[in-house]
């Protein structure tokens, strides 16, 4: 297959950032990245450009870190409750997911993308649970929730002939 080198002008997922000489296939140059600006051909007379995009580069990547630093400190600052319904004995009904908590941050002013927000499982118990927010390559947060009953627990028949038999054997 033919190749063709190209250098980038905008970051492309999977392929590289700007700045970046990479070698594709020449369709995927000749369809894809050349008609839409993505990239150009690397030539002797690119070298200027490509030193003013490595600079542009450095200073965003900067900038970027810079910015998931203080919002990484923003997240690892607060905890949010989130009010479920529950049945008898505090049993919830459904799951607290990645969206609900989405959700709630941005109701408290904190943007995030769900594949920034790692969830291992839907959080299916009441009580105090973490999550880690992944803001970029070098920043990760830590996210404290909290999920509560937005009604009162009510104890169980059952698990209240359990407590009175317990105190009777005591």
């Amino acid at each position: 297959m033919a190749t063709h080198q190209v250098l980038l002008l905008k970051p492309v997922e999977g392929l590289g950032a700007e700045g970046d000489t990479v070698t594709v296939r020449s369709g995927f140059a000749r369809n894809f990245l050349l008609p839409r600006k993505f990239a150009v051909s690397v030539t002797q007379a690119n070298k200027k450009q490509m030193e003013a995009l490595l600079k542009a580069r450095e200073a965003r990547e900067i900038k970027e870190l810079d910015s998931a630093r203080e919002l990484a400190a923003r997240v690892d600052a607060i905890t949010i409750a989130i009010a479920v319904k529950t049945g008898e004995g505090g049993k919830m009904f459904g799951a607290v997911t990645a969206n609900d908590l989405l959700n709630r941050l941005k109701e408290e002013g904190i943007e995030l993308a769900k594949k920034q927000l790692r969830l291992p499982s839907p959080v299916k118990e009441l009580g105090s649970h973490h999550a880690t927010v992944k803001l970029h390559g070098d920043v990760q947060a830590e996210l404290k929730f909290e999920v509560v009953s937005e009604n009162p627990i009510e104890v169980s028949a059952d698990e209240d002939a359990d407590e009175k038999t317990q105190e009777v054997a005591e």
